[in-house]
Formats: C-alpha cells, structure tokens, sequence
C-alpha cells in the first residue's frame, strides 16, 4: 500500500539526503499538467483527447499514474480511510508544528485560520507539549472543534473591539506567542501572526497560499530590532517516504488523532457533494470512497 503525495522525496538529491530541506531538487515543486520526468500525460479519454494530471497525483479516478518519487510505502494494517489524510493536509499542519517550527514542550502557540490544515498545525503542537495553543478564527464554533486536536484558548478576530489581534494575543501571552502559523493564505494575516510573535525567539511558520504575486509588507527596524524568524513550510517540512510512516505509527500508537478530521464519508458518484460541503465549510475533511474497501482518496476542506 502506498500514499501518493504532491511532494517528491527522490532520494537521491542534496536536499533529499539533507535533513535541513524536504525540496527535492530533483523533481522540484511545481504547478504542472505532466508527469514530471518526461512532461507528458498518461491519460487520455474515451475519444483520444489529451487528459491533464493534478499536482503529480490525480487521485480524483479510478486508476492513476504516479511517479516512483511522490508515493510512500505504508503499513497496510492502517485503515485507508485513515491513511488518506496523510497524502497532503493533515500532514502538512502537523509536520508544520513537528519539523518547520519544532515547537517545544511548554511553550505557547498561536493558529490563524482553523481549517483542516490550522486544526493539524493545533494536533502538531500538541503532540509537541505546547502548553498554550490559541486558535484565531472568524467563525466562533470553530473553538469547540478545536478543543478536540488541542486547542485551549480562541480568539474571533472578528471581535476583538478597538484592539489589534496582535495585541490580544501579547496580552494573553506576556509578550507574544513563541511560534504563530499563518494557515489562510492572505498577506494582512501572515503580517499579523508575524507582529504576534514574541520578540528575541519568535517563529512565524506561512503554510496559506496566497495568490501569487502577493507580497507582504514589514518594517525593515521591526525584522531588525525584534529578532523574530518568519519562514514558509510546502508540505510542514515532511520528507514523505521516511515521515508519513511515523506518523501511521503515532496513529497505530493511539497518539495522532486522525478520527476527528473525518466528518463525511461518501461514494466516488457523489464527488460534487463533497465539493458542496467544502465550499459551505460544512466539514473538515470528507472522504470519497473509490470502490469500498479498496481505494480512497479525500476532498480537502477550505483554507481561506
């Protein structure tokens, strides 16, 4: 049994062999149609036309073809509805936490966006002993969700009077947060959990993807005088061939809650409700079922 995952892990190249980077240069990152050795297509329809590729995966059929550099081996004891969450956003928030940030035990933590991918980064830290992890979100029901991957305090930044959100989260960390994830994807937000973090350590971790050509905006005495770290995570820093075995294991372990991502579960026929209950916002993540018991794969529920 394997993942197939949008990150390649060669094995071969200097950041795949490094233990600094998960940027496999060797098939780097990038927005293609194509299998990415010979940028062609395996896959044509029923009249011969030319059908696309998706992120190196194209998971959303019945059979697909991968390259050898974006599958992981896997336990196959572990149920595949379970395993599916590893290939892309689970992993993701809770690699941001584990290996972008590595968050340390006791310390406090700060979470824009309470998505899948922000409820991961919360799952993360909390599996790293943070002993404060704030959700900041506009939608107040998310707090109750959130509790269950470790969330203890939450912040509607909606509502936070004459106040910056920054300065909410300094007041109720003496001084700032020691590690802030931006999840959403919006340049205002990543500035903001940057001005979050805590002078002198202070890490900010970007994992949102904001349309491109966005730029942010910082005060260059600020990024001096503070010596706080703002740094982006692709896939939370996981190297998927050696990570996402551990993490199945940390399931196996009855460590990662995996269960509590899973709020819908329905037929591959049913695609287009899925897509409906993500653009709602109506799940975390909803599993689509490719032939019961055989293969799955899951609809990511909404970043923004």
């Amino acid at each position: 049994m394997v993942i197939p995952t949008y990150m390649s892990d060669c094995g071969e190249c200097a950041d795949c062999k490094s233990e600094e980077s998960n940027l496999c240069s060797k098939f780097p990152f990038k927005l293609s149609p194509w299998m990415p050795r010979e940028e062609t297509s395996r896959f044509s329809g029923v009249n011969g036309e030319v059908l696309y590729h998706f992120l190196s995966v194209s998971s959303f059929s019945e059979y697909t073809v991968v390259d050898a550099a974006h599958v992981a081996k896997i336990d196959p004891s572990i149920p595949p509805n379970r395993a599916c969450l590893l290939s892309c956003g689970v992993s993701t928030g809770v690699g941001a936490a584990w290996r972008a940030a590595k968050v340390k035990v006791g310390s406090s933590v700060a979470i824009f966006g309470l998505g899948a991918i922000g409820l991961a980064v919360a799952e993360g830290a909390r599996l790293c002993g943070a002993s404060k992890i704030i959700g900041v979100d506009i939608n107040p029901d998310k707090f109750e969700i959130g509790k269950k991957f470790g969330i203890t305090d939450f912040v509607n930044s909606g509502d936070c009077g004459n106040k910056a959100v920054s300065q909410v989260i300094k007041e109720m960390t003496s001084g700032g947060a020691d590690y802030c994830f931006e999840c959403v994807g919006m340049p205002s937000v990543m500035q903001e959990a940057y001005a979050c973090c805590r002078k002198g350590w202070g890490k900010t971790v970007v994992i949102g993807a904001a349309n491109p050509g966005s730029q942010i905006t910082l005060d260059c005495i600020d990024v001096v005088s503070s010596g706080k770290i703002l740094t982006g995570s692709l896939f939370g820093h996981l190297k998927p061939k050696s990570d996402i075995p551990l993490l199945i294991n940390r399931y196996k372990d009855q460590e990662l809650n995996l269960d509590d991502f899973v709020t819908h579960e329905i037929d591959f026929e049913e695609i287009n409700k899925a897509f409906d209950l993500l653009v709602g916002g109506r799940c975390i993540r909803c599993i689509i079922w490719i032939g019961k018991e055989e293969k799955c794969s899951s609809v990511p529920s909404a970043i923004s």
